[in-house]
């Protein structure tokens, strides 16, 4: 039998903040900070830039995905974290996105995956690297709601 399940080790708010403003600087000065998915395990990275909700100005952030069909799926959340990010309250006020990619910009619709598209799609997350793996589901419980599975669809 085992013991109590044991909240996941997530690093502390400002190394998790640290990290994203050091892969942002990394992209602007060398627009290196891209990658495409790999089917062996490897989550690509992109710069998604919308809209911000109160201000109307661009905003930027890298963001994890993978592939599905033409699509870029992702997860809505703060490295785990309870807050939802500030991207993600952007993206549902106002849909319509860019996406930077290691192919170039491409336009983005956003949205929130339901029902058996979410169950789906959030199956194949802990096959790549970069959400927690094994512990995905562990950490994913750790939160006090479910975590949105978002779709970047091209338009």
């Amino acid at each position: 039998m085992s013991g109590p399940l044991q909240k996941p080790f997530i690093p502390p708010r400002w190394f998790v903040r640290s990290f994203w403003a050091g892969h942002r600087l990394l992209y602007r000065l060398t627009a290196r900070g891209l990658v495409r998915p790999e089917h062996h395990g490897r989550m690509g990275m992109l710069r998604l830039r919308t809209r911000g909700r109160r201000t109307g100005r661009e905003r930027a952030v890298m963001l994890g995905y993978f592939r599905d069909g033409d699509h870029f799926v992702t997860l809505a959340m703060n490295g785990w974290a309870e807050p939802a990010p500030a991207w993600w309250l952007n993206l549902q006020a106002d849909p319509a996105a860019e996406a930077d990619t290691v192919d170039g910009v491409v336009r983005v619709r956003g949205r929130e995956a339901t029902g058996a598209e979410r169950d789906r799609l959030w199956a194949e997350f802990p096959r790549y690297n970069g959400w927690g793996g094994a512990d995905f589901e562990r950490h994913a419980a750790s939160r006090s709601q479910d975590t949105p599975v978002v779709v970047l669809e091209q338009v």
